[in-house]
């Protein structure tokens, strides 16, 4: 089975713009390598000292607070009216449980009911346009 060198493939070989892993701030430009003999081996590397600024661009508490968006729906604990047709609690009042925040969301309002349905099941989700607060 044969093995093969990469130092032996080629003379040399550039590298350009690759950037320190390390844990200081320099950036490394170019590194050089040559081949002038096969005991010897030459490393030339070029850095620069990066700037010691920190970055600006980090929001403030107070940009967060601004930037969140009001939440949707009524809040917990609302009675509303249930203005879907094929409900089995048509027209009935129920309370808010939960509101899910997502946009995307279909029926993101949980309705919990006094009374059960014939499934036995009191609770039952809602889009924004089929309740009613009270």
């Amino acid at each position: 089975m044969a093995t093969s060198n990469m130092a032996s493939a080629a003379s040399s070989f550039v590298l350009s713009n690759v950037p320190n892993s390390g844990a200081s701030s320099s950036r490394v430009n170019s590194i050089f390598f040559s081949k002038s003999s096969p005991s010897f081996r030459r490393l030339v590397v070029r850095a620069e000292e990066a700037s010691s600024a920190p970055p600006t661009d980090a929001p403030t508490k107070e940009a967060v607070k601004a930037a969140k968006p009001a939440p949707i729906g009524p809040k917990r604990g609302t009675k509303v009216k249930i203005l879907r047709r094929e409900s089995y609690w048509y027209n009935g009042v129920g309370s808010v449980v939960a509101v899910d925040q997502d946009p995307s969301s279909r029926y993101p309002v949980v309705i919990r009911f006094n009374k059960v349905n014939y499934a036995g099941v009191s609770t039952n989700n809602y889009a924004l346009d089929e309740i009613l607060e009270v």
